[in-house]
């Protein structure tokens, strides 16, 4: 210690030169009593050591590479089609390609004081990412992103549970405490900026050796398993920033261009004797597969299933896999080719409103994502009368059938004029809304049990959590029951309508991914394929001069998607405009023809215009 001790001084300095004489205000006494100079402890001489940055970013970018991708080893363990020997030779090879790419980003935005902070941030973002990828198999993109920042409270609160933060605090707390402890470094002059951009350099040229050697097992898995590339902790992460602030940038262009400025009322408006209803539903996380109505082999939907006046399209299918993305893109003329645009415009409630009818937006879930802005809108979490809120609300958020409370009273306060010509009701459910399923169903719909109700989905058992979404499918049953009846309370004379679409599906631990919103082209079809659901009145059929039966043989399997919803909504409401596309309206084959007449050809002629020229093919 002593032999160390003298090339030493008491502030971690080493002496300028070989054996040059101590300074006498340098000399301390010793704890024996006599003057032993440069006698500092080895302890505290290594505690007034400093490490230049780019040992930080080195250090904070193995940990990265190594703990902070715990999702992306367990998912490369899981992979179909990989030895093990494969695996670990995948697993090195990804391990060493991101530790050289986080080395590389590190030393490249972690300058002077905001190293620390910076370096801390990217630790818990990484964290944070992680123990969703973890629990719930999902993926970072630019899509997911925008979800975040759209979340509101109740939904957050509903991600939270204590394993989150013991996860979260598993693998950020370590780094963030060594970071903590570290004197940052006093090395004036360019000589350590252009070290720390040598080594952004060196990093990146390690990354390319690292690439090249296994870019074999690494093309390969990235071809056969895409899902892997949206895991990479924390480059998918920053990746998706920069990818959502190019989008951004490549949008600001912040006019909203009109559309359907020729819309106007067609000629079954002009000798009504009472003004049309037209009731749009837009579920929330709806499986397909879990719908009775759809051949699903459990009692989802008993009273739905009981009518035989419904027209379902068994093959239809998202255009997005989040509400951020699906909604918007329901009710956009482009559909889904609208996600590539680079301007906003108008939408379908525009488009109807300016064609004269009165239009509402009713929301019991987070926003309708600016697609009712400039329409007449209510929500049931502010507007609920007493006793309605006391028997479908708790704790700030409610049950869809507080959708069907006072819904006379929110249409009679529709301005007048346009109410006479015809009602356009949008009623946006909370539907099966993950991860707290258990808390979309009442006690009257609980027709599964056990049921899950844990929102850290992975602590269920699989048939537990099914029996929770199951439970909120039957929610949505009577809540759609309810409704038909309401439509058809309203008398013989009156036409009505129901249209049921729900955004996107969801996963339920197939392939351990749960929740939506993986990126579009890796999710699985249970996030895409949705429920369908078309009613329409005695009255609606005679004035739309086309049946039920007709309808349900030209939708019954014929490939439809989101696409279909702008232009079939404009065919339902004869609202008459050069948008309308009839190879994409689902009414347009059966109007004015009988039920006999619905043949084949007409569903054939659907299924080709929805994966024809200008549309995309879901899945």
């Amino acid at each position: 210690m002593n032999f160390f001790a003298r090339f030493i001084t008491p502030t971690g300095k080493a002496t300028t030169r070989r054996g040059a004489a101590a300074h006498p205000a340098d000399i301390r006494p010793s704890p024996a009593g006599g003057d032993l100079p440069f006698s500092a402890d080895l302890a505290t001489t290594q505690a007034h050591a400093t490490r230049p940055v780019w040992q930080w970013s080195l250090f904070i970018s193995l940990w990265l590479a190594s703990v902070g991708n715990l999702a992306l080893w367990k998912a490369i363990s899981q992979a179909e089609g990989l030895s093990s020997a494969q695996q670990w030779v995948l697993g090195l090879t990804l391990g060493a390609a991101i530790a050289c790419a986080c080395w590389a980003l590190l030393n490249l935005i972690s300058w002077g004081r905001a190293a620390k902070p910076v370096m801390m941030a990217l630790c818990w973002v990484a964290a944070f990412a992680a123990c969703f990828m973890l629990n719930y198999g999902i993926a970072i993109d630019a899509s997911m992103l925008v979800n975040v920042l759209q979340t509101d409270v109740k939904e957050a609160a509903d991600l939270l549970h204590w394993s989150l933060f013991v996860t979260v605090g598993a693998i950020a707390i370590p780094p963030t405490w060594w970071l903590y402890r570290q004197a940052l470094p006093h090395q004036p002059g360019w000589r350590p900026v252009l070290k720390q951009l040598g080594m952004v350099l060196l990093a990146v040229l390690a990354m390319v050796v690292v690439v090249m050697a296994g870019f074999r097992p690494i093309s390969s898995a990235m071809r056969n398993h895409t899902s892997l590339r949206y895991m990479m902790n924390p480059l998918s992460t920053v990746y998706a920033v920069g990818n959502l602030a190019a989008q951004q940038i490549q949008h600001r262009d912040t006019t909203l261009y009109p559309i359907g400025e020729d819309a106007k009322l067609g000629a079954s408006y002009a000798a009504q004797a009472s003004f049309p209803i037209y009731a749009l539903v837009v579920g929330e996380t709806g499986r397909a597969g879990n719908f009775a109505t759809n051949g699903y082999e459990r009692a989802t939907t008993p009273l739905l299933s009981a009518r035989r006046d419904l027209a379902i399209a068994t093959n239809a299918w998202s255009c997005g896999t989040s509400t951020a993305v699906s909604v918007p893109c329901m009710f956009s003329h482009l559909g889904r080719s609208s996600q590539d645009s680079g301007k906003s415009y108008e939408n379908l409630l525009d488009v109807l409103q300016r064609a004269g009818l009165a239009v509402l937006w009713v929301e019991n879930q987070s926003g309708c994502k600016g697609v009712c802005a400039r329409v007449h809108n209510a929500n049931t979490e502010n507007d609920l009368p007493a006793a309605a809120r006391k028997a479908f609300c708790q704790d700030g958020e409610c049950v869809d059938m507080a959708l069907l409370e006072g819904l006379d009273e929110r249409i009679n306060a529709l301005p007048a004029e346009q109410r006479a010509k015809g009602v356009v009701l949008v009623l946006h459910q909370m539907g099966s809304h993950g991860p707290a399923y258990f808390k979309r169903s009442l006690s009257q719909d609980k027709a599964f049990s056990p049921e899950c109700n844990s929102v850290n989905l992975q602590s269920c058992d699989r048939a537990s959590l099914i029996n929770a979404y199951d439970n909120s499918v039957v929610a949505t049953d009577r809540m759609l029951g309810g409704l038909i009846d309401w439509l058809a309370s309203k008398g013989q004379r009156q036409p009505t309508a129901m249209m049921y679409v729900a955004d996107h599906g969801e996963s339920l631990g197939e392939n351990n991914i749960y929740l939506h919103g993986l990126p579009y082209s890796v999710a699985p079809d249970v996030q895409k394929h949705v429920p369908w659901i078309t009613w329409l009145s005695p009255a609606m059929q005679q004035r739309m001069a086309l049946s039920t039966s007709c309808l349900q043989q030209a939708v019954g399997s014929a490939r439809i998607s989101h696409d279909n919803l702008f232009h079939s909504m404009l065919g339902l409401t004869d609202v008459q405009t050069a948008l309308h596309q009839p190879e994409l309206d689902i009414f347009a084959s059966c109007k004015g023809r009988a039920a006999a007449s619905a043949t084949p050809p007409a569903a054939a002629r659907l299924a080709s215009a929805a994966t024809g020229p200008g549309v995309r093919k879901p899945g």
